[in-house]
């Protein structure tokens, strides 16, 4: 499916650009004033989906199969009354934070990923979800599982194998990457070689931060993720995960990151300084990318910012699609390259904090 337009989602509105003959050019702006949480397309029919959090409504999801002409509004995900929390409280939805597809042989599944750590799924194109029960009765939610930087765990992260749509993985914030080959009947915590260096034991096996995850689709052996603790890549389907962080600490913590699906070795990161200052290094706004699986990072920095620079990029805000990368950053800026990240230009300077962009 080509693709031709930027889904930019804000904390004021869905923002849209279309490739033309002279570049990339803002097109529209839907849901104007309201938060966007995350916006999603589905490669397999055109479909965009987009989140919405209302602040007086509660959250909202709607989708277009017009390329945003027109929206309709689709049933949000309830939690069953069954569902509790750790409190014994009844759950109930905080927030919408990932969507995937079922797999191209399933052409009506669908997954939503939320908080607070419930894995829903839909047969029917998206008119009606229900919650996993078999991943929210798994035994190591109520002690192991628990929120970062937030009151409560939330899966972030959904990646369907492309060879089997009934194996795929999920990454949980704060608990890890689960995953499971029997399309959801049962799930196995997948850490080993991580590194929770904020818990007492830092190799335990529930309890760690990936703050995205994502699967090479030309050998879906290969998985990359962003964790709160730095770079980590696994090459036996997450068997055991290698620690890549740069030299010197360099990249290391960062929410976002991107992956080349027809190289398993080539992937880019975002660095950020970690935890309590969530700034760029140095003020410095800087692209990592490497080209051996990680063993070297090399530094992109042309087009960017280099002094008073105090952007992050949050988890879902960087995106990919053939040798274009886009990114938006907390305090508005979308940059945009079509040369893989060598160079990068501003395609926009005066957007609300983007919490999220797609290609579609």
């Amino acid at each position: 499916m080509q693709v031709e337009h930027l889904l930019v989602g804000t904390g004021k509105g869905l923002v849209i650009f279309k490739k033309t003959a002279k570049g990339w050019q803002y097109e529209k702006s839907d849901f104007i004033g309201l938060p966007v949480s995350y916006v999603y397309s589905d490669e397999r029919n055109g479909t965009w989906w987009i989140c919405i959090a209302h602040r007086h409504w509660g959250l909202k999801i709607h989708r277009s199969t017009d390329k945003g002409q027109s929206w309709q509004a689709v049933r949000t995900p309830k939690y069953p009354a069954y569902a509790k929390l750790r409190s014994g409280k009844p759950a109930t939805l905080r927030k919408i934070w990932s969507f995937a597809h079922g797999g191209s042989d399933r052409p009506n599944r669908l997954y939503i990923g939320t908080e607070p750590g419930g894995l829903f799924y839909s047969e029917d194109g998206g008119n009606t979800f229900e919650l996993m029960e078999t991943l929210w009765n798994h035994p190591s939610r109520q002690d192991q599982w628990f929120g970062a930087g937030r009151d409560h765990p939330f899966i972030h992260s959904i990646v369907v194998d492309p060879r089997d749509s009934d194996h795929f993985y999920i990454a949980i914030s704060c608990a890890g990457v689960f995953e499971t080959t029997d399309g959801g009947q049962t799930w196995a915590p997948r850490n080993k070689g991580l590194v929770a260096a904020y818990l007492p034991n830092p190799d335990v096996e529930v309890g760690h931060d990936p703050h995205l995850l994502l699967a090479c689709r030309s050998n879906p052996d290969v998985i990359w993720q962003q964790n709160h603790c730095g770079i980590f890549r696994s090459t036996n389907g997450g068997k055991y995960w290698d620690n890549v962080t740069g030299q010197n600490g360099f990249p290391d913590y960062g929410f976002a990151i991107e992956i080349e699906h027809d190289n398993p070795d080539i992937a880019w990161v975002i660095p950020a300084l970690s935890d309590e200052r969530r700034v760029a290094v140095d003020l410095s706004l800087c692209v990592c990318r490497t080209e051996d699986g990680g063993k070297s990072w090399q530094t992109l920095r042309s087009g960017l910012p280099q002094e008073s620079c105090f952007d992050i990029v949050f988890r879902h805000s960087f995106a990919k699609n053939g040798n274009t990368l886009a990114f938006g950053s907390t305090t508005g800026n979308l940059f945009l390259s079509e040369n893989y990240g060598d160079h990068w230009t501003s395609l926009h300077g005066h957007l609300a904090r983007v919490e999220c962009v797609c290609f579609a």
